[in-house]
């Protein structure tokens, strides 16, 4: 199998596959249990300083949004960060990384926006023998009403402030972990670039709110009858996150950040996507809350098998799509694709014939010469790709090329009806 030796930041893993900083990585037990099944790595759970502990609630804090299978796809939480004692969990570090010396043990903090509070604690966590900091500026709930977490990862200038404390006060790498809940996610990756931090991780979690007690007509889960935003994870955010990505790794003025991809990674096939769209390693923390810690070994499996098969290795598989991805205007416009229904699979359910009927461009018909048949009508597809999303079997609906193949490229810069059109 493909060699899935990992290295970030110099960080050294036997695989890309680290554990995201969440309730899996809390404590050593956790952790011992992880390495122990395979994972390459972890971010331990939030530290914050010496001070008053922190309290979560004892009611819900987690609620999930289900397929119609009851598949958990989406997970929203609203736990804190560790409520354990601090030297609690740095003499649990110490003795995990001693114990496990060709793991990653990186430590997620998160401390008050003062100067003093990274210049004290920082190094005195380095000195369990971590092998880096990733700064929590992402946590969107409860934490940010302290002027911490997704409060700080909003704000560029307060990012590039705090790297800056944090690179002052550690020898080890440092990562920010930036928040999804912004306009654009490139000022807060360029703050991070410009406070010195050696790469970024994203996407943390989004703000939500799962649904209503039917019963009752209140926010669902509550607390004592009361309830708040949570963060969301899982399935369900990876394209979010997946753009994200792509949008650092593309831009000029952040291409050099190296990036740790989460969000909603699931499978082998989802550590493909963040890899190849430009994360170095990624991170994992709603999978393994569904179903374990073994998942790994189809993850390890997955992905070393699909690098045999490809004939490449880890690091060629590394922003592989990157160049692939670019603006709409950019897209070439006389480029023309049709649909194409294979009738030996077809079932003849009809969800294309509805879809295209209802919502698109009357483009499939329902019968042919009396019986019940589906075809596409070249001359009113648009190949939009709407049937092949929505058709349950795969392969049945495809899409081929019917634009000339030598034919000149048009994009909307150029176009004729382009009032803006770059005409030199």
């Amino acid at each position: 199998m493909a060699n899935l030796k990992s290295t970030f930041l110099g960080i050294e893993s036997p695989n890309p596959f680290w554990l995201a900083s969440a309730p899996p990585t809390d404590k050593a037990y956790n952790v011992n249990r992880a390495f122990e099944a395979g994972w390459g790595g972890v971010v331990w759970k939030t530290l914050g300083e010496e001070g008053p502990p922190i309290v979560n609630v004892s009611g819900p804090r987690y609620s999930a949004l289900h397929s119609n299978d009851r598949r958990v796809i989406g997970f929203n939480n609203i736990e804190l960060i560790t409520d354990r004692p601090l030297q609690i969990n740095l003499d649990e570090i110490r003795q995990v990384k001693k114990d496990w010396p060709d793991r990653a043990v990186v430590v997620s903090v998160m401390l008050p926006m003062n100067e003093e509070a990274w210049a004290k604690n920082l190094p005195m966590i380095e000195d369990t023998g971590c092998d880096g900091f990733e700064l929590n500026f992402g946590c969107p709930h409860g934490m940010s009403e302290r002027g911490m977490g997704a409060a700080v990862g909003q704000v560029p200038e307060y990012i590039q402030m705090a790297a800056e404390w944090a690179k002052a006060a550690a020898s080890i790498p440092v990562i920010v972990k930036l928040t999804p809940n912004v306009a654009n996610i490139l000022p807060p990756a360029r703050a991070a670039l410009d406070g010195g931090a050696d790469a970024v991780s994203l996407i943390n979690t989004i703000n939500s709110i799962m649904r209503v007690d039917y019963d009752t007509l209140t926010m669902f889960p509550t607390t004592d009858g009361m309830g708040t935003h949570g963060g969301y994870c899982g399935e369900a955010v990876k394209p979010i996150a997946l753009n994200m990505v792509a949008e650092i790794a593309r831009t000029k003025a952040t291409r050099t950040l190296p990036i740790s991809g989460i969000g909603g990674i699931t499978d082998w096939r989802d550590a493909v996507d963040f890899l190849a769209l430009g994360a170095s390693n990624v991170q994992i923390c709603t999978a393994a809350m569904v179903y374990g810690f073994k998942i790994i070994d189809d993850l390890v499996d997955g992905l070393g098998t699909f690098l045999d098969d490809k004939g490449i290795t880890l690091d060629q598989l590394i922003g592989h799509a990157v160049p692939s991805v670019t603006d709409w205007q950019y897209l070439n416009l006389n480029y023309v694709e049709k649909a194409v229904i294979d009738q030996d699979l077809c079932i003849k359910c009809g969800r294309c014939h509805a879809v295209c009927e209802d919502t698109s461009h009357q483009a499939i018909t329902h019968t042919v010469d009396g019986e019940r048949r589906f075809e596409v009508i070249d001359d009113e597809c648009v190949g939009c790709n709407l049937c092949v999303s929505i058709c349950p079997v795969d392969s049945c609906i495809t899409m081929t090329q019917t634009s000339d193949a030598n034919a000149d490229k048009l994009n909307w810069t150029a176009h004729p009806n382009n009032p803006m059109r770059n005409t030199d």
